[in-house]
């Protein structure tokens, strides 16, 4: 990775930071009956101008619950963008509650009342009475436009707080948004630059990873800032730099980034979205050498993964899943006396299937698992979560232990991090 130095160490003052909150509204997402997709999407847009989105709530289709949103929502944030009970039926309150929470009342706008009556002519349908009242709106709003759509947005400037209210239909909302919202922001605050970088780490737990670089975090300048992200079998360390300009930012974040590097370069696997199935296709690819799963507990998920990366077959020779023992031995050869005295969850086992794996696909690594994935099965010896993992290489064979869960999901998807894991570090020290 190319780093980049800072062209000077002197931070100057950032611009004031805007916070947003997110007020997503109806029953449907308290439910779960629908995904909040629309929070995510408006948090992603609103961090690349450079606000601070500093809560999201959820808010039930009921009017008390609404307003006691809204005042909490006042004091927080200077802008508050609110998605969704924007229909024409009576369950629909957010117009209603705002005109409330506003203190003022509901008017027909002709425009507004214009923009729906050619969204229906335009479609061949009948305006009815139930949809002209989508163009009565309160009267402190600014009436926006819903070019795709029959609710208008509704732009507030009161009480010291930026409102906007826009459909929950995903793209009514994006298309307000890009088309006015962002725009409008941008043009009203003078936003800092905020920027992140993700390192992704893989062989290593949260707490372990954050005593390895402990000091570098005491030592980063107020302007960045870390937040550790950990998921199955993986550590992001999320890098967030604040201040006036692009370019200061960017440098000020790679800076850090070659001052943390030694610090766990082995655990290291990338940058940002690369997940570690590419990483690792990427090595290969860039080492000329190939690769083959013999896969017992991990029933193919490994295999899976590496073949959900477009380009695969330059690297990937096939895979064989045994998952009886008999397979075991008349697919890959395993020594029926190996099963049998240290049985198929065991080191001996998982040796042999891999260097024979690596062998019949003539591959330069062999890769093999076989554990007791779970619920069942498992005892005193080796309990559920117990999972041998491979690597026959050129110079060997590297193996491992994992001792996971009880849950047989969360050990599949274990088993074949590790065992990626496994792959790239085995690459890594024989070809560096």
């Amino acid at each position: 990775m190319k780093f980049v130095k800072l062209a000077s160490e002197n931070f100057k003052p950032m611009k004031k930071t805007v916070t947003a909150e997110i007020l997503a509204i109806g029953d449907e997402l308290l439910y779960g009956q629908i995904q909040d997709t629309n929070s995510l999407w408006i948090s992603h847009e609103l961090d690349k101008i450079g606000v601070r989105v500093v809560r999201r709530t959820t808010v039930g289709d009921n009017r008390q619950d609404m307003l006691h949103a809204f005042h909490a929502a006042e004091k927080t944030a200077d802008v508050v963008l609110i998605t969704g009970g924007l229909g024409p039926t009576a369950d629909d309150l957010t117009k209603p509650v705002l005109a409330a929470y506003f203190d003022c009342g509901i008017e027909l706008v002709p425009e507004a009342l214009e923009s729906v009556r050619g969204f229906f002519e335009r479609r061949g349908r009948e305006l009815t009475d139930t949809n002209k009242l989508q163009a009565h709106l309160p009267t402190k709003c600014t009436y926006v436009p819903n070019e795709v759509g029959t609710a208008p947005g509704m732009w507030f400037e009161e009480k010291g707080t930026v409102w906007m209210s826009m459909p929950g239909v995903p793209h009514e909302m994006k298309k307000l948004m890009t088309d006015f919202v962002l725009p409008k922001l941008k043009a009203m605050y003078d936003l800092p630059v905020i920027y992140h970088r993700l390192v992704k780490t893989v062989g290593i737990g949260e707490s372990w990873l954050s005593d390895l670089i402990k000091d570098w975090e005491l030592s980063l300048p107020t302007h960045v800032r870390l937040a550790y992200l950990p998921s199955l079998g993986e550590v992001k360390l999320r890098l967030t730099a604040f201040g006036d300009s692009q370019a200061y930012v960017e440098a000020a974040v790679e800076d850090q980034l070659e001052k943390v590097h030694p610090l766990i370069s082995k655990y290291i696997y990338g940058y940002d979205k690369i997940s570690l199935q590419e990483a690792v296709g990427q090595i290969l690819l860039a080492k000329g050498k190939t690769v083959a799963f013999a896969e017992s507990c991990s029933g193919g998920y490994i295999s899976h993964l590496i073949t959900s990366i477009p380009g695969s077959s330059a690297y990937f020779q096939g895979a064989i899943v045994p998952y009886h023992n008999d397979f075991k031995s008349n697919l890959l050869g395993v020594s029926p006396d190996t099963l049998k005295t240290f049985g198929a969850v065991s080191e001996q086992t998982v040796i042999e299937m891999a260097n024979s794996v690596k062998t019949k696909f003539a591959a330069d690594y062999g890769i093999a698992s076989s554990g007791i994935a779970g619920p069942d099965g498992g005892t005193p010896d080796k309990p559920v979560g117990t999972v041998w993992i491979a690597c026959s290489h050129p110079k060997g064979v590297a193996v491992k232990l994992l001792q996971l869960t009880t849950d047989r999901t969360i050990n599949i998807h274990l088993t074949a991090i590790s065992a990626l894991n496994l792959l790239r570090m085995s690459i890594l020290e024989l070809t560096d």
